[in-house]
């Protein structure tokens, strides 16, 4: 089994295909009397063997998936209305039933979190972020640090998710520095022998399997090496878990004079920006384009660092969807900070926040050489507007070049490209198979589960359609 991927997502996934298994652990309560008989009635059998379907059954909370909020329920039974309830689930290391396989991605285990400003703030709670058998807070407190506001730093959690796979063993499955450029089915027949003994020699039973298939996937792609060379590698597998996240494919406006030098899509930009003292105090202002979080942490850092900004969004700022509009102000302070400038400090009516002008319902136009933008607010009225650096932060889209047709025959709406809010991969809910190619299952933002918290439901669901498929579920 490969997969694409290194991210929390798979580092679960990886856990749970290394022989750990979570048990209901005997004379814990749940607060869910309903999940609580369910989970008593076979004590003895792994909840990877259970039927998922039925013990998720009219369990309710924060993400569309059952397995997602199963998983949450057993490990954080009562999380969401502030309580700090046990794991009810005990977790095995039972060898025999490991499955071979290979977790590929191109930063060290963690993922996009490897890419992320170290000081930036998560948006979900400090124990949101951990995964399976090693609380976030514990980890966070053998290196004699609290969490501000029950929330982690982006360093923080890279970190711990690079312990976690030492920790647990895992290493031995990661390959790290890889770039995968295609994943396409072939006829096992069109497999030399020699390959197949190569296989069979690495990865043990990979191929082993009762019924052999008659079709497998074909994974292409380089290592990087540390002198930097390229070196090509080409592996066989029944099955290929997508879980590659979004983080380095950012959304473009598709607007003329977006692919100029000072027109960026990645926050790092800024920062590289002020690092080079590109700009400052005295510059033109920063046009910052967006209303989510990502935009939101760029006006943050340009106000600490008082640069001026002009911020531009399409919604109002009173929307429901808008996402500071969800957010607990007590939680969430500086995200509370950023909404009140929005709503303050509109060119319209200038508020108390200098170096700041907040423009709702409006969408640039296009780009100039001249570093001159044109703006047009909701009624057709344009203004240009001189800016010295531009940061367009309205999200990401998964980059899945390496798949026929860029993934877009495997989405919900096979018309449109896949996109993790609007359109995700179209996957089984219970076992996370893509409905439109057997064998190829799809995790985390891929198929809709945006929230760490709420990715590791996912990698339940593969690891026991997996274990299923091996042979490897007890009777």
């Amino acid at each position: 089994i490969f997969f694409s991927g290194n991210g929390p997502s798979g580092i679960c996934l990886s856990y749970l295909l290394s022989g750990y298994t979570p048990y209901f652990k005997r004379h814990s309560l749940h607060p869910n009397p309903i999940l609580q008989r369910k989970l008593e009635e076979a004590p003895e059998v792994s909840v990877l063997d259970q039927d998922l379907e039925y013990l998720s059954e009219g369990l309710e909370g924060r993400s569309h998936s059952p397995v997602a909020l199963l998983l949450d329920a057993l490990q954080r039974p009562d999380t969401d209305f502030g309580g700090t309830a046990e794991s009810v689930l005990t977790w095995w290391h039972e060898p025999d039933r490991a499955i071979p396989h290979l977790v590929l991605g191109r930063n060290p285990p963690g993922g996009a979190w490897h890419s992320i400003e170290g000081s930036m703030v998560t948006l979900s709670r400090g124990e949101w972020m951990g995964l399976p058998d090693l609380p976030f807070k514990e980890w966070l407190k053998q290196k004699r640090r609290g969490l501000r506001n029950n929330r982690a730093t982006a360093e923080d959690i890279a970190q711990y998710y690079q312990h976690y796979v030492m920790k647990k063993g895992l290493q031995k499955n990661f390959r790290c520095g890889t770039v995968v450029t295609s994943v396409r089915k072939v006829s096992a027949e069109s497999i030399s022998n020699h390959t197949q003994k190569d296989l069979q020699e690495d990865s043990g039973s990979l191929w082993n399997s009762n019924e052999p298939s008659a079709e497998v996937f074909q994974v292409d792609g380089f290592f990087k090496t540390v002198e930097g060379d390229k070196e090509p590698f080409s592996i066989h597998a029944e099955n290929v878990v997508l879980a590659t996240g979004t983080y380095d494919n950012p959304t473009w406006l598709g607007v003329k004079g977006e692919n100029l030098s000072y027109v960026h899509h990645q926050l790092s930009a800024l920062e590289e920006a002020v690092k080079n003292n590109s700009v400052g105090i005295m510059s033109d202002p920063v046009l910052i384009v967006g209303a989510g979080l990502t935009a939101a942490d760029a006006i943050l850092f340009a106000h600490h660092c008082n640069i001026p900004v002009i911020h531009v969004f399409r919604r109002r700022v009173g929307d429901p969807g808008l996402i500071f509009n969800q957010l607990p102000k007590m939680m969430y302070p500086e995200y509370h900070k950023v909404h009140q400038m929005m709503k303050e400090q509109t060119a319209v009516c200038a508020g108390p926040y200098e170096c700041y002008i907040s423009l709702p319902e409006h969408h640039v136009l296009s780009f100039g050489k001249d570093k001159k933008c044109i703006l047009q607010d909701k009624n057709g009225c344009q203004k240009a507007y001189k800016i010295s650096v531009a940061l367009v932060l309205t999200g990401s889209i998964p980059n899945l070049s390496f798949l026929p047709n860029d993934g877009i025959d495997l989405a919900m709406d096979s018309d449109q490209p896949v996109n993790p809010k609007r359109n995700p991969i179209d996957v089984d809910p219970f076992t996370y198979e893509c409905t439109q190619e057997k064998g190829l299952y799809a995790l985390g933002p891929l198929a809709g589960d945006n929230f760490v918290r709420f990715v590791q439901g996912g990698a339940l669901a593969v690891a026991s359609s997996l274990l299923k498929k091996a042979n490897k579920n007890p009777p």
